[in-house]
């Protein structure tokens, strides 16, 4: 008689998970074997797993990562010089909590931002908080929030996540202020958060890209000497992909048929 009360009040103190799994517990037949701790144990991590994995599931949609990747799936086949030993360390967020950052550098097509999302994924799993953006979207973003006093909300916002991809650094140059945001940027997460960085460009070329002097010193003191660095080489993957797929498509598939259909190459 007091079963369907117990659920109702379990569902008033938002135990969801709880109290769907005790119902389930009530449908079986052979639960009475069990003691009155073991079946409020199991109620209990349903419970605590469900709040976990509903916190995961916002942990990743507020990270707004371009990519769905992890780390285990990554490709090691391909010609990329991946450092295999580095990339199992960082696996387990120890730099995360160091509060190190990331360099990943590389041609276009490498895989940069695939493995910049895998690492933020993976410190999601950890509990951590993520956020992905493209450098020059990010900085023109806070230009435009400088105009509807959104500014500083954006600023403490970025400050407080635990990891932020900043990605396509040095694809354009930056303006004085955009300098000078970059600058605040690092500066407010300088020990205290990690930031991945991912580049077509090489470290060694960063000051020069940057462009001013003393702001390019400042901006690198806060992000290289305590970081990580994954230096890819290779083709690009994209490039590679296409040209495996093409070579699937046999010879008969890549002329015009009878009826006139498109070759692949012209397709």
């Amino acid at each position: 008689m007091l079963n369907n009360p117990t659920h109702h009040k379990l569902q008033q103190l938002r135990l969801h998970a709880m109290a769907k799994a005790f119902t389930e517990q009530l449908e079986m037949p052979t639960i009475t074997q069990l003691s009155f701790e073991e079946r409020l144990g199991l109620l209990v991590d349903v419970e605590i797993t469900a709040r976990e994995n509903r916190r995961l599931k916002t942990r990743l949609r507020n990270a707004r990562l371009q990519q769905s990747a992890c780390l285990e799936d990554i490709d090691y086949h391909s010609p990329r010089h991946l450092d295999r030993t580095l990339l199992a360390t960082l696996s387990h967020c120890q730099w995360v909590t160091s509060r190190h950052n990331i360099l990943i550098v590389g041609p276009c097509g490498t895989g940069k931002t695939f493995l910049a999302c895998s690492l933020a994924h993976k410190a999601c799993l950890y509990s951590y908080t993520a956020y992905y953006c493209r450098i020059s979207r990010l900085l023109g973003d806070l230009q435009l929030s400088k105009g509807d006093g959104q500014y500083v909300k954006r600023m403490n916002e970025i400050a407080k996540t635990d990891v932020l991809i900043l990605d396509d650094f040095g694809l354009s140059p930056l303006t004085d202020e955009q300098r000078r945001d970059l600058l605040e940027i690092l500066d407010d997460r300088h020990d205290k958060r990690s930031t991945i960085v991912t580049s077509q460009v090489p470290v060694k070329l960063w000051h020069e890209t940057i462009g001013n002097e003393t702001l390019a010193d400042a901006i690198l003191d806060r992000l290289v000497h305590n970081s990580y660095r994954l230096e890819i080489k290779g083709e690009s993957m994209r490039k590679t992909r296409s040209q495996n797929e093409r070579s699937k498509i046999s010879p008969k598939e890549n002329v015009k048929n009878a009826a006139g259909e498109e070759s692949y190459e012209d397709a």
